[in-house]
């Protein structure tokens, strides 16, 4: 009997700790979980069918919902904004593909904030057997057991996650700050700086050290027009003006 209760526990911890795995978010600087899925723009597997883009997967927790609406026309609106960026944009939910479909088509058709129509360009993932949602640790239970929470993940080029946000479902995510964290992103690993608090693009940057003491900043009137130090290891760069 003993030894039966001791099997049984065995297997109860064993299931435990895969579906744990199964259902953590993945970390910045990990490799993106990969999956195949249906989608308004047929099947897609992500993120590896963006080859060397980046990519940013939106969750949503359902369709037809006002605040994911207003998000879908948003990203509608900002396509070519993210497509300079190199970025490619993906939405999924644990919603049906003919659901996706009427959803989109019911977009498509609206004025939104006197823009004019907006064709919506992007996948809307089908996820419901809600695989990719748990890959990706968008199904957060203490809200709901079968609909994602707004989650974001931002991707690179080598399919490394570099940024995870969520946001509760009654709020809708500011684009421009999306768009940002990007240009952050790209501007970081371009250039090896670091952007400070409130960072937008055109903006100076951090140095993550010190290229310059004092003492050659001084007795160098020319750094002064790339470099200033503010105080204890804020060490500026000067952005370059266009």
């Amino acid at each position: 009997m003993k030894k039966l209760m001791l099997t049984v526990l065995v297997i109860v911890f064993i299931f435990g700790v895969s579906t744990a795995k199964k259902d953590k978010i993945p970390l910045i600087g990990s490799q993106a979980p990969s999956f195949t899925a249906q989608s308004t723009n047929g099947e897609v597997t992500f993120p590896d069918s963006y080859g060397k883009s980046w990519k940013i997967l939106f969750s949503h927790p359902q369709d037809f919902t006002p605040v994911c609406s207003s998000e879908l026309l948003e990203l509608a609106y900002m396509q070519d904004e993210f497509k300079s960026l190199g970025v490619e944009i993906a939405v999924i939910s644990t919603d049906n593909l003919s659901q996706h479909y009427m959803w989109k088509a019911h977009l498509e058709e609206l004025d939104y904030k006197n823009r004019g129509v907006q064709k919506i360009d992007f996948p809307l993932f089908e996820d419901k057997d809600a695989v990719a949602s748990k890959k990706y640790g968008m199904l957060h239970e203490p809200v709901s057991t079968s609909k994602d929470v707004r989650g974001v993940f931002i991707i690179d080029s080598e399919n490394i996650v570099r940024s995870i946000n969520f946001y509760p479902m009654q709020v809708g995510r500011n684009m421009q700050e999306i768009v940002r964290i990007v240009e952050a992103l790209q501007k970081t690993d371009s250039e090896q700086v670091l952007t400070p608090a409130n960072w937008e693009k055109g903006d100076d940057v951090l140095m993550p050290y010190y290229p310059y003491t004092k003492s050659e900043l001084a007795a160098n009137p020319d750094l002064k027009n790339d470099y200033y130090n503010v105080g204890n290891r804020l060490f500026f760069k000067i952005a370059d003006k266009e």
